[in-house]
């Protein structure tokens, strides 16, 4: 976990700054502390998973209002968010967390087949994925070649393609409390969110001109 960027020390950056934040973005940052503070609490890695993922959704998730974005998948989103994000951190903060604290976690999570979702579809004898073993190298050697040549938006995309089947099975009821069945993945995607959403947080405060677009259910009066 990132031991100096947390949420009591976002909080304060919050202050110092929240004057120059436009009302979208004031909402984003309040509701995705307030969830990440609540998991730097937890004890158990699988409560802590929840709220952290909950921290990151309150950055990212954005209101679709025409058809368009109506048209848009949860992925093109994500990967809108992860373009802006990586453009933005100048400093290779997340590209530098994830090569030296942070790798072993990521690699551990790109090679772990229960987050690989046509590995599932196979498994449920969906149509078109009898390759899924195949996919699932070159997607090993994609992440590997990523890193290597430190393409910070490619690795993102790729860690949160497993983190999001992670975050379908326990969002949707497909995983138990505590299982030891899916201990790794919950431990790996764990540490990758607790170091990352932080992170987030941090450049979109300091980004206030940048369009994060429209959040979920403003608050109203």
């Amino acid at each position: 976990m990132n031991k100096t960027l947390n949420s009591s020390e976002l909080y304060r950056r919050r202050h110092e700054t929240e004057a120059n934040l436009p009302e979208h973005l004031t909402l984003r940052i309040h509701r995705s502390l307030s969830w990440l503070e609540r998991a730097e609490k937890q004890t158990d890695d699988d409560s802590a998973f929840i709220f952290y993922w909950l921290a990151f959704n309150a950055l990212y998730a954005r209101e679709r209002i025409d058809y368009v974005e109506l048209m848009e998948s949860e992925r093109d989103i994500l990967g809108q968010y992860f373009e802006k994000i990586t453009l933005l951190d100048e400093d290779r903060t997340i590209y530098d967390e994830f090569w030296q604290r942070f790798s072993d976690p990521v690699r551990n999570l790109l090679a772990n087949k229960f987050v690989y979702q046509p590995f599932w579809n196979h498994f449920n004898n969906v149509p078109g994925n009898d390759d899924w073993e195949e996919r699932f190298e070159r997607s090993k050697i994609m992440s590997l070649v990523a890193l290597k040549h430190e393409d910070t938006e490619k690795i993102l995309k790729l860690v949160f393609d497993r983190l999001y089947v992670l975050r379908n099975q326990v969002f949707h009821g497909a995983a138990t409390w505590h299982s030891s069945l899916n201990r790794d993945q919950i431990r790996d995607s764990l540490r990758i969110l607790a170091f990352l959403v932080p992170i987030l947080i941090d450049l979109m405060m300091k980004n206030p001109h940048v369009s994060w677009g429209r959040p979920y259910y403003l608050v109203v009066k």
